[in-house]
């Protein structure tokens, strides 16, 4: 069985090789975070190995991402280690816990709506109106986004990074009683082409369905469960960063974004222990004293199951088991 994983892994790496930069982000969210967020080059080079990603490629990826204000570097004689910066550091998390949360948002009837930009410089309003497509709004009117779960604490974040709290309005609107008006609802066939989303999540399922089989008996090497965990998030990451998420009540039926989560966290509960073992013998490389993974991991995907401790003690059991 370990041979057909293999096959599945190299067939999967030669159809459709991740891109090195974005790859670096995967290992960083999904991997170097839980452990204290710091990785040193060699250890990023040991992690990036067993997807063809050489010395060379990795130094220009997380160059590239420095550059672009995600990373940071520090040296050390002649060593470096990276770590989130500051800035991108709530963005970075807001977007992973996404990733392993589950697609159950409800609708309470309302929309949230950003208007009045008409002050706003051309710049502004473009910068504006990217970083909320980025946070699934949808430009609803001319000026006008609007979403109909929108995530407080992330638009004020939006905001605020771009300077732009106390420049325009953010309101919340439900429709008017008594008013034949046409139902808020619609505004997400107007709105949002789902159609692209949808097509990537059936094609993460036909993708990956076939590891169930692979996995199923466990006993997976460290470095192979490491390898499909990764593949795994990336490629369920590119997907899912792309869904506006949309309320349930609003989808269309059947939505292929509850089975791809279904899937996805079947999948990583049957990798991430082994992966974990891959993990820390690469990150403890550079620095032997990298923490075990902290409670936050544990929380992915609805709960994992924690290592028993000293005693055989086992801490938060699966709650889906």
């Amino acid at each position: 069985m370990n041979d057909d994983l293999t096959a599945w892994i190299t067939r999967f790496l030669q159809e459709d090789p991740p891109r090195a930069k974005s790859l670096v982000m995967t290992v960083f969210g999904d991997t170097v975070v839980p452990h204290g967020g710091l990785a040193w080059l060699g250890s990023l080079i040991g992690l990036l190995a067993p997807f063809g990603v050489n010395d060379r490629l990795l130094r220009t990826s997380v160059f590239r991402l420095a550059q672009e204000g995600w990373l940071v570097s520090q040296r050390d004689g002649r060593r470096s280690h990276y770590t989130i910066t500051p800035a991108a550091a709530q963005r970075f998390a807001r977007a992973f816990r996404r990733v392993y949360a589950a697609p159950n948002v409800h609708w309470h009837g309302s929309w949230t709506f950003v208007l009045g930009t008409n002050g706003l410089s051309t710049p502004e309003r473009a910068a504006l109106r990217k970083e909320l497509l980025w946070e699934g709004y949808s430009m609803v009117a001319p000026g006008i986004a609007g979403h109909p779960a929108g995530d407080a604490e992330a638009l004020d974040d939006l905001l605020g990074r771009l300077g732009m709290r106390g420049k325009v309005y953010v309101v919340q609107a439900a429709q008017l009683p008594g008013v034949q008006g046409k139902p808020l609802a619609d505004l997400v066939a107007e709105g949002w082409d789902l159609r692209e989303v949808a097509a990537g999540y059936e094609n993460f399922i036909e993708r990956f369905a076939p590891l169930r089989a692979l996995l199923a008996g466990g006993g997976v090497a460290a470095e192979r469960a490491f390898v499909v965990r990764t593949l795994l998030i990336h490629a369920y990451r590119r997907v899912q960063l792309h869904d506006p998420q949309l309320p349930v009540e609003l989808l269309p039926e059947p939505w292929p974004g509850a089975a791809a989560y279904a899937l996805a966290r079947e999948l990583y509960l049957s990798t991430y222990a082994p992966a974990e073992e891959y993990v820390l013998d690469a990150l403890r490389q550079e620095q032997p004293d990298v923490p075990d993974a902290g409670p936050a991991f544990f929380e992915r995907f609805g709960g994992l199951r924690q290592p028993a401790r000293s005693g055989g003690e086992s801490r938060q059991p699966d709650r889906h088991r």
